[in-house]
């Protein structure tokens, strides 16, 4: 079928346009077309007024020119068809040039012109259609934008489309931030990283190097450590006090053999004395023979006395030597720790500085969420904003519409009431003429009855 009419519209009608089947919607949403293909047949004597713009007047003005003579075609055409022609609907356009050309090709065979079919139409049918033509032109002016609000609209949607990439240009630039930013923290926490690792190194090789100077005093030998020359000194007493005690119970023994005599002889006490002075060692002092067992006793009591005075003088060597051991482990124990008060002080610094800049690499980014959370609130403002304007332009574009409704009911029901009334006053002035006609038949039959009655003597 669309093959059909393009070969009817380029070949036989050779329209100042050459159209085909793909751009139906768009070549004929103008009306310009639509007033060639009448002006073809002789039924658009107007043609002349019909414009080629795609503006809106233009549009209305072809349109307004077109609806009388499709009504004469006896073709269905109102403002709903006119609107989805406009509007570009698919197959709107096609649907109008069929019939059009199923009602031009009847009209060709019958031979008519657009005058003997408008002289041909009843009056009724004319009058009606004048009405109706009128009613159509509102409706396509209510129907149809006005072009200030179209070119409105394009502005609009072009300001949309620029925001719209505005928008994406500054999100890419953002995220094209973010990505920077998170770059250089990555940069920064790698850097921190290595430095943590060198520090460990260092301080491991500071660690190292206290180890290495560190002095290991070699440990005395068995003998020379001071338990074993103790144990010696003791040894040495030990045996020191076992031949004392033999020599005193060689001089008992002998005093005993020899105390059945009532003197003793000068070469034994000589040479006794003289044992007992190298063994015990107590000097020249004189022994009185007569008082041998105070002497013993004496003696026993000299050597122990001699015995704990050497202990506690051992004693008192000994805890002096513990007190400068001891001494001298605290001074190392206290040079050790100012090393390792040194080194954690060290650590300790490098950890603050480490803190610090964590610290700061915090701060920047609790500014950072903080700056894009207002961001956010301030888009979602601007959204919100935006579309309560637009929820408000549609509400006051339905308001507007509803009144032009209410206006076109009125306009209607007033039109519909004028009818009506001519509709009366045309019955009664239908019947009122009847009537006086058939009073003046009646008063006519009256007078004539009244005539012949005088001439007929009654």
């Amino acid at each position: 079928m669309s093959e059909i009419i393009c070969q009817w519209l380029n070949v036989e009608l050779g329209l100042s346009k050459r159209v085909e089947p793909k751009c139906f919607a768009k070549e004929f949403s103008t009306g310009y077309l639509i007033g060639e293909v009448l002006h073809k047949y002789q039924l658009q004597d107007d043609f002349d007024q019909f414009s080629q713009s795609r503006a809106a007047i233009s549009k209305l003005n072809n349109f307004t020119r077109i609806e009388p003579t499709l009504h004469l075609l006896g073709i269905h055409f109102d403002q709903n068809v006119a609107q989805d022609i406009i509007s570009e609907q698919h197959g709107a356009a096609t649907r109008l040039l069929y019939q059009m050309y199923i009602a031009l090709q009847r009209k060709k065979k019958a031979g008519l012109t657009g005058v003997a079919m408008e002289t041909m139409r009843p009056a009724a049918s004319a009058k009606l259609q004048s009405i109706g033509t009128e009613l159509y032109r509102e409706r396509l002016k209510m129907i149809v934008p006005r072009q200030t609000n179209v070119n409105l609209q394009k502005v609009t949607e072009q300001f949309d489309i620029k925001a719209k990439e505005m928008s994406e240009k500054l999100d890419k630039i953002h995220n094209d931030e973010l990505n920077k930013l998170q770059k250089v923290q990555e940069e920064l926490r790698l850097q921190d990283i290595e430095k943590l690792r060198r520090a460990r190194r260092r301080q491991t090789e500071i660690m190292a190097r206290i180890q290495a100077a560190i002095v290991q005093i070699p440990k005395p030998p068995p003998n020379r450590t001071l338990k074993a020359i103790e144990a010696q000194k003791m040894l040495k007493k030990k045996k020191e006090a076992e031949g004392v005690y033999r020599e005193l119970e060689r001089f008992e023994t002998t005093i005993k053999r020899n105390g059945s005599s009532s003197s003793i002889s000068p070469t034994t006490r000589t040479s006794t004395l003289q044992r007992l002075r190298s063994t015990v060692s107590i000097g020249t002092a004189l022994l009185k023979l007569d008082s041998s067992d105070d002497y013993v006793k004496k003696i026993q009591k000299r050597l122990e006395e001699d015995t704990v005075a050497r202990e506690q003088r051992e004693k008192r060597r000994r805890r002096i030597l513990m007190e400068q051991l001891t001494a001298h482990g605290a001074q190392e124990e206290a040079l050790r720790e100012d090393q390792l008060i040194n080194r954690l002080m060290r650590q300790s610094q490098q950890e603050r500085r480490i803190a610090v800049q964590l610290m700061h690499i915090r701060h920047e980014k609790g500014v950072l969420k903080q700056n894009r959370i207002f961001r956010e609130k301030q888009y979602e403002e601007k959204r919100e904003k935006e579309f309560q304007e637009a929820l408000d332009r549609e509400a006051a574009i339905q308001r507007q519409a509803k009144l032009d409704c209410e206006e076109q009911v009125r306009k209607v029901q007033e039109l519909h009431d004028m009818i009506a009334a001519e509709r009366a006053e045309a019955r009664y002035k239908k019947h009122y003429l009847i009537c006086q006609e058939v009073t003046d038949k009646i008063v006519d039959l009256a007078t004539k009855t009244g005539e012949y009655r005088e001439l007929t003597n009654r």
